[in-house]
């Protein structure tokens, strides 16, 4: 049956949004969906045929799509961010990517039989990891805070960073296609750098112009910055060809990087429209991959695999940490996880059509050596990392956290208790005062709106089983509940009751609307919570015993008290929520609001 064209985009759009739902949903890498989509459009059922559907524009688009996910990606690039790091992070994008890119440039020139040129390519390819792969893979894995933290940032700096490695071994290989002489070959690379390095730093520096002076009404900045990005990419290649990505590239990093110039909205734009591009482009180019691509590459590429995974990564990782605080084990961890994914496919892909096309051997076998790389790791890492953290105790206890909307005097109270008692904590507000005091307080605070954009790239999640929206405003506490219900599921999403609106009002309609399950009681809204910590109420921890049961903690405290939490033996807190009874038994500690100067007893339970 032919397929129209129409129906391919069609489906390319589908099944790229299926698949970023599925990976939401299960906590896996969207990477995995998009390829497994892919190749079972193109080679397994022959449903999808990208050179029909794009023709002549398959490159053009190609080039171009990478081109916007370089850019987007360099905004992220930080200078000051690299500095504040910490040490082990600074080495493990600078001495460990260059280690590792040796490494495996090395391996795959012995094992694969690829010339120096290809196998240096490929390496510079692969030391990428990505926060799109890493994030909900250490979602899954739950390490130490340390180890979760070198992975996250190691994910964030390291994507842009091996992508310019990447382009400068494209162009001096591309530099060296033009001409038979060492000199030439050399004027023509030293040209490419030249022209990406000056007309990405005056392109950043115009456009950061045009931003912080206003030239642009606010409603234009994406559409110009985007227009702009593709003609300075059109343009550089006009000049001196194959040197636009490094000149996109530079541009986004000067962008980044200029004072008083906000790339917030600018990055949310470039992250929706890469999410777009990235989703269709990864099912267009597993579908262009045969099965026998994978068979040609022989056993030299598990030598390879195994190369990465064994020797790679581990020495880049020792090299990375020596001298550092983290015990062998924590390296270890950090040795074991580095999953392949977004860049690598698609650099990988636009630059072996480029190269094939000037003629380059072996450039044909890049695509289907460096997917096999990101569905090995990918795979591998996803469901051995766990296990291993256990096995080397640097996994965080199964046990269990709170995200928390506010950082009020009432959510820093209940932080505070909860964290005497060895459960994790991260607060969230936008209020500056807030944050401070609650930082005063010795709590983690996200400073920020939860449900942006930059949260969604930022806010750490790792080691968070549940969410506590206790924020007083309500409409703030429903769209929290909204976002991260399916992040941590409805058993798990937890909102304090709607404020007192008049009824039939706007604004009773929507505050009656829950996202979560209501904290404590129906009536137990913000307000009320909030006055009676101003009315010498506390929050106070008791343990529950067979002297002292729940029945006895209510009689003590009386009816003005109200039981916000219980730890079981297993150092789970479980939120008293409304119209549900909760068992409290013997053993348990009961966290409560109670008036100060209530009776006390030696059952108090002490910090964990």
């Amino acid at each position: 049956m032919e397929i129209s064209v129409e129906a391919m985009a069609a489906g390319i759009l589908l099944f790229g949004f299926v698949s970023q739902v599925l990976a939401w949903w299960l906590k896996l890498p969207a990477i995995l969906f998009l390829l497994l989509i892919g190749l079972l459009a193109g080679p397994t059922t022959g449903l999808l045929d990208p050179d029909a559907l794009l023709g002549e524009l398959m490159f053009p688009v190609i080039s171009l799509s990478v081109a916007v996910i370089l850019f987007e990606g360099s905004l992220t690039l930080r200078l000051d961010e690299i500095r504040a790091v910490g040490g082990v992070i600074q080495r493990l994008v600078s001495l460990g990517a260059l280690a590792a890119w040796g490494i495996i440039a090395a391996i795959t020139h012995w094992a694969m039989g690829f010339s120096w040129e290809i196998a240096l390519l490929f390496g510079a390819l692969t030391v990428v990891t990505g926060p799109t792969v890493i994030v909900p893979m250490l979602r899954t894995v739950r390490p130490s805070a340390d180890v979760a933290n070198v992975l996250r940032w190691e994910g964030i700096l390291i994507d842009p960073i091996g992508a310019i490695l990447a382009v400068v071994v494209y162009e001096f290989i591309v530099a060296g296609t033009g001409g038979t002489a060492l000199g030439h070959s050399l004027a023509i690379f030293g040209g490419i750098i030249a022209t990406g390095l000056v007309l990405g730093a005056i392109g950043g520096q115009v456009l950061g112009l045009a931003l912080r002076q206003h030239w642009l009404p606010e409603y234009m900045h994406n559409f110009g910055t985007l227009a702009f990005l593709v003609g300075l990419f059109v343009l550089s290649n006009g000049l001196v060809e194959e040197s636009g990505l490094l000149t996109v590239t530079v541009m986004g990093i000067r962008l980044a990087n200029m004072k008083d110039v906000d790339v917030e909205d600018l990055l949310n734009f470039k992250e929706s429209l890469s999410l777009v591009l990235i989703s269709g482009l990864f099912i267009l180019l597993a579908a262009r991959v045969e099965w026998h691509d994978f068979a040609t590459l022989g056993w030299g590429a598990a030598l390879v695999l195994l190369g990465m995974q064994l020797v790679a990564r581990p020495v880049a990782v020792l090299i990375s940490t020596y001298g550092s605080t983290l015990g062998m084990r924590e390296r270890a961890l950090i040795g074991w996880i580095a999953p392949r994914g977004i860049v690598a496919a698609a650099v990988s892909a636009l630059f072996a059509l480029r190269l094939e096309e000037a003629g380059v051997a072996q450039a044909g076998m890049l695509v289907p050596l460096t997917f096999l790389v990101i569905i090995v790791t990918v795979l591998l890492q996803s469901f051995t990392a766990r296990p291993l953290a256990r096995a080397l105790g640097v996994a965080a206890p199964d046990g269990h956290g709170f995200l928390i909307i506010g950082a009020n005097p009432l959510a820093v109270a209940i932080a505070r208790e909860l964290k005497r008692h060895g459960l994790s904590v991260l607060l969230v507000d936008s209020s500056w005062e807030n944050s401070r005091k609650a930082r005063m307080e010795g709590l983690p605070v996200y400073f920020g709106n939860a449900v942006s954009d930059h949260a969604d790239r930022h806010l750490d999640l790792v080691g968070l089983t549940g969410l506590l929206a206790l924020s007083w405003r309500g409409n703030v506490n429903a769209l929290a509940c909204l976002r991260f219900r399916g992040e941590f599921g409805a058993a798990n999403t937890f909102t304090l009751a709607s404020g007192s609106e008049p009824e039939g009002t706007e604004g009773s309609r929507y505050h009656n609307i829950h996202f979560g399950q209501v904290l404590f009681a129906e009536r137990a809204d913000f307000s009320s919570l909030a006055g009676k910590l101003k009315d010498c109420f506390e929050v106070r921890s008791t343990r529950i015993s067979d002297k002292h049961s729940f029945a006895d903690w209510r009689q003590r405290n009386g009816e003005e008290a109200m039981p916000l939490f219980v730890i079981d033996r297993a150092g789970k807190a479980k939120p008293f929520v409304a119209g549900h009874e909760r068992s409290v038994e013997a053993g348990d500690v009961l966290i409560g609001l109670v008036r100060e100067g209530a009776p006390a007893t030696r059952e108090t339970a002490p910090a964990a």
